[in-house]
């Protein structure tokens, strides 16, 4: 007794006016040291000892034993290339477990000894794909066994099995698939409707900082409970049509597609990526706010097709230095790189260089933006664009298409063409502007570079690769097609450009520059 007191007491001289106020409405008794070197007991307050703070609850665990029977693991089997998983470079698309299964790269035996599988037969002379099983989570959002979870935990599923939190195991099977957003929904077999399930919260929604439960199947662990509060709203990760909640209650692999519940048991996302340094939690996870999931979710289980729509532009965000170099001051938006030949932006008139700050009447700040807001329409739709050119504003209307499958639109964006990278010298002299040497687009080299016939501009021959332009990675062989928003056909429009933002003192100049059958635009800063 006289060694546990001592201890105490030891800890009360180091810092008692801290150990007091922490535990001042504890309940409990705190040493008190006088100047005889005793120790005596003072009584403190007698508030309950387990008393949370205000607004914080008690426990979790009334929540959890509610809406836990309405979250399931999902076990999937496939057979898809490891190298082909969704992901986004920094994060993890809350990798789903995955376990290679026999086949080629297989890894060892399948289950209870049995030897490998060799896998479905691939294209004629391509090795045989794996058997690969991965493991998922989901929860009940009807009584008769439709499922919510991630697209990228069923996409190449050949089969489904939904283990209950008693171990029940069923069948299930996709009823439909969106890949822009990342959700699917699956439905259990054998006609049973009476799951237990879960609701969407699409109204009031949690202040950042509140309280979450995350419920869910990492590394196989069914039936895991995790706290946090909401850290964000909002975020952007790199997906076009979701502004990510994000989270600080741990998630890890096999999380994905589980539910993020608040407080009261309603469902406020779902668990879809973690950004991981270590390919473990650290406390950042984003999740699909509840009423983007809802409104696609619902489409999809009566048999909807997603549809968004679709304007045939390719996008870059307009950022602080190219607004310097256009004189454009703090404006922000979308500077439009390219048009899709025959789409419907090159019907309306919008160009390459328009810079788009408003659709339907809505500021736009960044590329994503503008995609999210043209999704909202639906094909045949009119989309009404406020777009800067020249300085001056206009409106440009347009007739939305159907946006093409992210698979199409990837193929797209390998066009081949353009973009010589040979490191050679120029073999005559040619005008020198920003460091770049600069010779015409004539035939000859437009054969050489594979540059369309459209394509008008100016072949950059040689770069002095001390220059903005050289460090910001210009080479030869690309065509410059752009000054300041206007077109250029001689290294004198590019001299013209810069001397102009010279007399409006003016840092730099914005290049268009077309490589690899694609417009990007770049501020290069002038010397001097």
């Amino acid at each position: 007794m006289t060694s546990k007191k001592t201890g105490y007491l030891l800890g009360a001289v180091a810092g008692a006016g801290v150990m007091a106020a922490a535990v001042a409405g504890a309940g409990m008794r705190l040493p008190d040291a006088h100047a005889d070197g005793q120790a005596h007991l003072i009584k403190a307050s007698t508030a309950p000892i387990f008393a949370p703070p205000p607004g914080a609850p008690m426990s979790f665990a009334d929540i959890f034993d509610r809406v836990s029977p309405a979250v399931v693991s999902i076990n999937v089997t496939s057979r898809v290339d490891a190298s082909a998983l969704r992901h986004i470079p920094g994060f993890e698309g809350l990798p789903f477990d995955l376990q290679p299964r026999g086949g080629q790269g297989g890894g060892g035996d399948d289950e209870e000894g049995a030897p490998p599988e060799t896998g479905r037969a691939g294209p004629k002379g391509q090795p045989k794909l794996p058997t690969q099983q991965s493991a998922g989570s989901g929860f009940f959002i009807s009584a008769d066994g439709y499922i919510v979870t991630n697209n990228h935990v069923v996409e190449n599923a050949e089969t489904i099995k939904v283990v209950l939190k008693d171990e029940t195991e069923l069948d299930a099977v996709v009823i439909g698939r969106d890949e822009p957003s990342d959700l699917a929904v699956i439905k259990v077999k054998g006609g049973r409707t009476n799951f237990p399930f879960v609701s969407f919260e699409n109204s009031g929604k949690p202040r950042v900082g509140d309280w979450v439960l995350a419920v869910g199947n990492p590394f196989g662990l069914g039936g895991t409970a995790t706290a946090g509060i909401v850290s964000a709203y909002g975020r952007d990760i790199g997906d076009n049509f979701v502004d990510y909640i994000q989270i600080d209650a741990p998630i890890n692999r096999g999380n994905s597609g589980g539910p993020t519940f608040d407080i009261y048991g309603r469902v406020i996302g779902v668990n879809s990526s973690i950004f991981t340094p270590s390919g473990g939690s650290v406390g950042i996870g984003f999740a699909i706010p509840s009423d983007v999931a809802d409104a696609i979710t619902k489409k999809l289980i009566t048999g909807g097709k997603i549809q968004r729509g679709y304007i045939g532009a390719t996008i870059q965000n307009f950022t602080p230095d190219m607004a310097e170099a256009q004189g454009l001051g703090a404006q922000k938006g979308a500077i439009v790189s390219d048009t899709v030949p025959n789409g419907p932006s090159a019907k309306a008139g919008l160009m390459p260089g328009d810079i788009v700050v408003s659709v339907n009447g809505v500021s736009i700040k960044t590329s994503t933006e503008l995609t999210r807001e043209v999704a909202k329409a639906q094909p045949g739709d009119s989309i009404k664009l406020d777009v800067i050119r020249e300085g001056k504003h206009r409106p440009i209307e347009i007739k939305s298409g159907v946006r093409p499958s992210e698979k199409d639109l990837a193929l797209n964006d390998n066009t081949p063409g353009g973009g010589d990278k040979s490191p050679l010298a120029p073999p005559t002299p040619h005008p020198t502007v920003l460091g770049m040497a600069l010779a015409p687009l004539d035939d000859v080299t437009r054969r050489r570079l594979n540059a369309p016939p459209e394509v008008k501009g100016v072949v950059v021959e040689g770069i002095d690769q001390n220059s903005d332009a050289g460090q910001k990675g210009l080479h030869r062989g690309d065509i410059i097609v752009q000054a300041n928003g206007h077109p250029v056909t001689s290294a004198a429009d590019v001299s013209a450009a810069v001397d102009a933002a010279k007399k409006a003192n003016r840092t730099g100049v914005l290049l268009g520059i077309f490589r690899q059958g694609r417009t990007t635009f770049l501020p290069i800063k002038i010397a001097g």
